[in-house]
């Protein structure tokens, strides 16, 4: 039977290796909660100093772009790092190429991280879940409890670094960055993103321009 991982296990072990979370939530599971030989295993995955590289300056990189089969759907990325150096790696050019996939992939997302959504978008989200009829009978703390746990669920589908990665379900894109931030020694930051489908805004257009018809039509 293993042994049961312990939030403040995680937070120690955070502390002195400056690694993830997660990473260090599998450390640990991994060396049935030795704090010691979680450490090697952090070190020599060099995990443990990427989070401390995730806050230096990045301002190389390169804009990648990927358009799917058909060419109904195309994504323009851009992904930063600290030098041409690290831009000009095939294992850069392919977590970019990946990160352009997985964005045609998942529709749904529309900001890198929880950091660049709009206030007021989370305010909207939070308005249309006061307004669910299953919660409306429910108790004040049990109501914001369920709100807020809705709300971040939402949230992480808007975002990209918080979905799992298609060529690997078992890591989230978030994980992915970090991996290659151990891996290539740099601070590595997806900066922004756009994604074109084909013919989108078009039918609002002819929409628009029927109702025009036929106002005209009725005027004469």
């Amino acid at each position: 039977m293993s042994k049961k991982i312990s939030t403040d296990n995680i937070k120690e072990l955070r502390n002195k290796t400056g690694a993830g979370m997660m990473d260090c939530k599998k450390a640990l599971e991994a060396s049935e909660g030795q704090i010691d030989v979680a450490i090697e295993t952090l070190r020599k995955k060099g995990l443990a100093s990427a989070n401390k590289k995730s806050t230096r300056l990045a301002t190389e990189g390169l804009i990648e772009s990927y358009i799917h089969a058909g060419s109904r759907i195309g994504v323009l990325v851009e992904l930063n790092c600290e030098t041409d150096f690290v831009a000009r790696q095939p294992e850069f050019s392919k977590l970019a190429k990946d990160l352009a996939m997985q964005l045609a992939a998942c529709q749904s997302v529309q900001y890198v991280s929880k950091h660049d959504i709009p206030e007021e978008i989370i305010e909207y989200e939070k308005n249309i879940e006061l307004g669910k009829e299953d919660i409306s009978d429910k108790k004040l703390d049990i109501k914001e409890q369920i709100i807020k746990g809705r709300i971040d669920k939402r949230l992480k589908e808007l975002c990209l670094i918080d979905q799992l990665f298609i060529r690997n379900p078992e890591i989230t894109i978030d994980e992915l960055i970090k991996n290659h931030i151990a891996r290539l020694g740099e601070n590595i930051k997806i900066r922004r993103f756009e994604r074109y489908l084909l013919g989108e805004g078009l039918e609002n257009k002819t929409d628009n321009f029927q109702q025009e018809v036929k106002k005209m039509i009725n005027n004469k």
